[in-house]
């Protein structure tokens, strides 16, 4: 996959608030924040059997914050968004014996990342025998972050707004990454490299692929 739970959260700031019910609960607990690292101090999973880990999101108290790394089964260090993955974290608000909780959309990143690679003409199970090509032989997997972020939007927000009248706020951003889907979908180029030498010496564009609401 190209992105993770982070790359969906620089989009939507308020999805892991607004539309959990449509992702996967991994963790629920409750938990103390110091500084940059998040202590659970009661839970249903902890974090090693959640498989909690870099570039997940974590909710405390009702806010979200990105996960840097998974310090033990029960602490992490958390941040509040950064601007780049490659940045210092920055300081949670404090908390103590606060809710936390983990969701992830995964299974949408995961449907919306064989989409792209299928119109991209690689099949995502393929194992790299000789002369077939695999997500692996990408170069420039950053350049696909945002068209496989808007399809794995639309597809939550098409669950989301499922039972909503058709002028809801949550059918219009359904909609709204329908259209930025269409548009990344033209821009989006995968640079291949056919032969294993690192060198990217083919370039492929994203067929046309219609996203509709069923």
């Amino acid at each position: 996959m190209f992105i993770n739970d982070r790359d969906l959260l620089l989009l939507e700031p308020n999805l892991f608030r607004d539309a959990s019910w449509a992702g996967q609960l991994l963790v629920s607990a409750t938990g103390d924040v110091t500084g940059t690292t998040l202590t659970l101090s009661t839970f249903d999973v902890d974090f090693d059997a959640a498989r909690v880990d870099t570039g997940y999101v974590v909710v405390v108290n009702g806010t979200a914050y990105e996960v840097i790394s998974r310090l033990s089964a029960t602490t992490a260090t958390i941040s509040r968004l950064r601007e780049d993955e490659s940045d210092s974290p920055l300081a949670p608000s404090p908390a103590v014996s606060k809710p936390v909780t983990v969701m992830t959309f995964r299974p949408q990143i995961s449907i919306a990342n064989a989409q792209v690679l299928r119109m991209l003409g690689i099949e995502p199970a393929a194992t790299g025998e000789s002369g077939v090509i695999t997500a692996s032989d990408i170069v420039n997997p950053e350049d696909l972050k945002l068209v496989e972020s808007f399809a794995a939007l639309h597809m939550i927000y098409a669950a989301v707004s499922s039972l909503s009248s058709p002028t809801s706020p949550l059918v219009e951003r359904m909609e709204l990454y329908r259209q930025r889907f269409a548009t990344e979908r033209q821009r989006a180029a995968a640079l291949i490299d056919t032969n294993g030498d690192g060198i990217a010496d083919a370039t492929r564009r994203l067929n046309v692929v219609n996203l509709v609401r069923r």
